[in-house]
């Protein structure tokens, strides 16, 4: 059975789906796996054991045009994007049959629902969607100190962004517990370089500055070592949740019951439950940003204790 999925394209997102593409998986035989997405999509599923081919997608209609049309024929062709580029897709594509997630039919469920329910409705199967699954290297258990990752980043935009003083405010506190490492994309090597600023100041050195120096697959390696994880609504958030990483949350602007960590037993949501919330918008439409402002870290470390 040949099958080609397009993933969906952001991180957070494509991590969300696995637990439909392992039901997927599951519902036929001899699966042969080749996905079509963004680079970090394809970065992080392309170690599934079923996968066998790859492609990032090309932002330009005719290249893409050319890479479709060099395919050879699908039994099954399943998209989790509902976007113009997707049809786009789905109309060039030979296959037998052919699925399209439709966000409009998928309301009020977490986005891991959402993406169960697509997989369900297109094979008419009843599924229910486990935990999160990534295929990766062995956890490296050699490491003699605890690790506390922060990760100050958040791709959709300012609005879900914490503030670095209130980061490294909770990693100073924990210093002498964990040793640190800061995680960031390129769009975040500012706010770790102010985070590793205010470590310095108070004295810590025991951490590492990994904002834009390493690849997804590295990510997802060190993620998995974690022993604490503080974050925002982000995909490295759910990069955790597969992973069982003890994690704390801090929600803005996005709907936690549709992102926040799929069945991570020891995952803590802080947010303030402000009128405003959410708003789902990538800056703050009122210019205050209290859904984020009025989070301080000693609301993060109290979360925290409940772990122990």
């Amino acid at each position: 059975m040949k099958i080609l999925i397009e993933l969906p394209t952001w991180l957070g997102d494509t991590v969300m789906a696995t637990p439909a593409i392992e039901n997927l998986v599951n519902h036929y035989n001899n699966v042969e796996i080749t996905l079509l997405g963004s680079f970090v999509a394809i970065a992080a599923l392309k170690n599934h054991p079923k996968v066998l081919k790859t492609y990032v997608l090309d932002k330009q209609y005719i290249n893409l045009y050319k890479t479709l049309k060099d395919f050879d024929e699908f039994d099954v062709f399943f998209s989790f994007r509902s976007s113009l580029r997707s049809k786009f897709i789905k109309f060039y594509i030979s296959s037998k049959s052919k699925y399209q997630f439709d966000k409009k039919k998928y309301i009020k469920d977490h986005q891991v629902e959402k993406y169960n329910n697509f997989i369900n409705d297109s094979l008419n199967i009843n599924t229910f969607a486990s935990k999160l699954i990534l295929h990766t290297k062995e956890k490296n258990t050699d490491g003699k100190n605890k690790l506390l990752g922060i990760n100050p980043g958040a791709s959709y935009g300012s609005a879900k962004r914490w503030y670095p003083k209130e980061f490294a405010d909770v990693a100073i506190d924990l210093s002498s517990q964990y040793d640190i490492i800061i995680f960031g994309g390129p769009d975040e090597k500012d706010i770790a370089k102010d985070i590793e600023k205010y470590l310095i100041e108070k004295g810590v050195d025991n951490y590492k500055n990994l904002a834009a120096q390493i690849t997804i697959n590295e990510l997802i390696t060190q993620i998995s070592n974690l022993d604490l994880f503080i974050t925002g609504d982000s995909g490295p958030m759910h990069l955790a949740a597969a992973f069982q990483i003890p994690t704390v949350a801090i929600f803005g602007p996005t709907k936690d019951n549709e992102t926040s960590q799929w069945m991570n037993e020891k995952s803590m949501i802080v947010k303030k439950n402000l009128e405003c919330q959410p708003c789902m918008k990538r800056t703050c439409p009122l210019k205050h940003h209290n859904c984020m402002k009025m989070v301080v870290a000693s609301d993060v470390l109290r979360a925290v204790k409940t772990f122990n």
